[in-house]
């Protein structure tokens, strides 16, 4: 059976760009003078994920938040993964589980100074939330503060990481006043150059410039930010010129747009195949086998990402640079089931999110591939934030997902120790596997560069030998903004930027 050709459709073009342009017309309208004060023009923004836990920082909203440049942490990250100064200016390893840092003079947006305390209460309000941030999933740590200008962090392991690790946007320093009624709000209460002002449920939220922000202040008075699953819609604004900047733009769309409003560059994101390790079919490592051999990575990226992508090399792409020359062969596979094996075995459910417009054809076709290997495949295709809780509940026995390898720490060991160990607070494989624990243990403790690189593919070695997850493709990110007067948007692999407090329109 051949895979289809993707249809393209002028139809979504009139309605699309039309139900976007209401509310970007509403959110803008009455502002002009303001810009007009304000030297510049609010930017219009429309992203892929409304938010699926009200804005709060300990899941996927956080990432939306740092994208927005609303929120803060105690350090950043370089385009290498280093980590450099944010809300704290310098730090210092005292032992194997000790840190102190030293915090600049700054304040949160409503007008409180960020101190020893403030810190201290953000990061354990992280580490005392149900269910943790992931980036917390292999470790713990005890804030204390040491003066006003001062935090002492003690970590329940040795962690060589610490200072990449309080980069991600979940370990966001907020003010007093975000912890209310047992949630976190951080509108208004953090540190960025933008100030999330408003939150229309999943529809859109209001940005304002931050004027008593420590660093350089925001070119633009602020942005109207909508969020639309659909990526034809998103790259139909960018069309008729109804947003500025649009997030992830489908592939099939970049050749409709032209060079000047696409901008594709590498990724560290891994599309995969999540089988359910504990119930149903794939329970039997001999069908997780058969799946995976099942699939074709090629025509993967030939059919649905019309070549921009690149074919599966393991969980750890060419995002990844070190990881092809790192890589192990996967350790202890199962033999495949056979045919007649498979062709008894109940129907599977197949379950993948509208957001990423890709994934939808790419569930498509790996049914295909999966069914001419003999298993019935029932597909399920919903928004994100209607399957994200299932997911991980562990209620589908397949699940295609877009993973940012490193997302958490910039360096992949977070990321296996959150997808793929027994204590992984996003494990949508439901994975247990004691050996695969102690590997991602090993290389969470390891220190040297080289040295955690090799612990870190012994450990991908492993995940892939209990075919868990099953490698589709690596993606390369495709932003959309017109770049003859767009300027400062962020091309960050590791996905934590893109609007900035340059972003503006001129």
């Amino acid at each position: 059976m051949s895979t289809p050709r993707r249809r393209r459709s002028v139809l979504p073009l009139a309605l699309s760009a039309t139900a976007l342009l209401v509310p970007l017309a509403t959110a803008c309208s009455g502002n002009a003078a303001d810009d007009a004060a304000d030297g510049g023009r609010r930017l219009r923004v429309v992203m892929a994920f409304p938010p699926a836990q009200a804005m709060s920082p300990y899941g996927d909203d956080a990432v939306t938040l740092s994208r927005l440049a609303v929120i803060e942490g105690l350090t950043t990250l370089d385009r290498q993964g280093a980590a450099g100064p944010a809300l704290a200016t310098s730090w210092k390893r005292d032992s194997a589980k000790e840190w102190t840092f030293t915090l600049r003079k700054a304040s949160f947006q409503d007008g409180t100074k960020v101190d020893a305390a403030a810190v201290v209460r953000s990061l354990t309000a992280a580490e005392q939330a149900s269910p943790k941030p992931r980036v917390l999933s292999d470790t713990g740590l005890t804030a204390t503060a040491q003066g006003t200008g001062t935090v002492r962090i003690v970590t329940d392991e040795a962690d060589p990481l610490l200072p990449q690790r309080l980069a991600n946007p979940s370990l966001t320093i907020l003010s007093a006043a975000a912890y209310t009624g047992g949630k976190v709000n951080p509108a208004g209460h953090a540190t960025g150059p933008f100030t999330l002002a408003a939150v229309k449920g999943a529809v859109s939220a209001t940005l304002e410039r931050n004027d008593s922000y420590w660093g350089t202040a925001a070119k633009a008075p602020g942005a109207d930010v909508t969020f639309v699953a659909d990526g034809t819609a998103r790259a139909n604004a960018l069309r008729t010129g109804a947003v500025d900047v649009a997030e992830y733009i489908p592939v099939s769309q970049t050749s409709l747009l032209g060079d000047g409003l696409v901008h594709e560059f590498p990724s560290a994101r891994t599309n995969g195949l999540s089988l359910n390790t504990r119930r149903g079919v794939f329970a039997d490592p001999a069908m997780r086998a058969a799946a995976r051999e099942a699939i074709d990575s090629k025509a993967l990226v030939k059919a649905v990402y019309e070549g921009h992508a690149d074919t599966a090399q393991g969980l750890l792409g060419p995002g990844v640079p070190w990881a092809a020359a790192a890589r192990t062969a996967p350790v202890d596979r199962a033999e495949a089931a056979t045919g007649a094996q498979v062709a008894r075995t109940k129907e599977i459910v197949l379950a993948t999110y509208t957001n990423r417009p890709e994934l939808p054809e790419a569930a498509t076709v790996v049914q295909q591939q999966l069914s001419r290997r003999g298993f019935t495949v029932k597909q399920v295709v919903r928004d994100y934030a209607q399957l994200e809780a299932d997911a991980l509940a562990g209620k589908y026995d397949a699940f295609i997902q877009a993973r940012n390898t490193l997302l958490d720490t910039a360096d992949p060991v977070s990321y296996l120790a959150s997808d793929f160990t027994c204590d992984g607070t996003f494990n949508i494989s439901q994975l247990c596997d004691k050996r695969v624990d102690a590997e991602v243990n090993k290389a969470a403790t390891t220190a040297g560069t080289d040295a955690r690189h090799t612990a870190a593919a012994a450990a991908e070695a492993d995940v892939l030998g209990t075919d868990a997850l099953v490698p589709l493709l690596h993606e390369r990110f495709v932003q959309g903004y017109d770049d003859s007067r767009v300027r400062g948007v962020s091309l960050d692999p590791m996905e934590r930027t893109l609007i900035t407090a340059d972003t503006h329109v001129g």
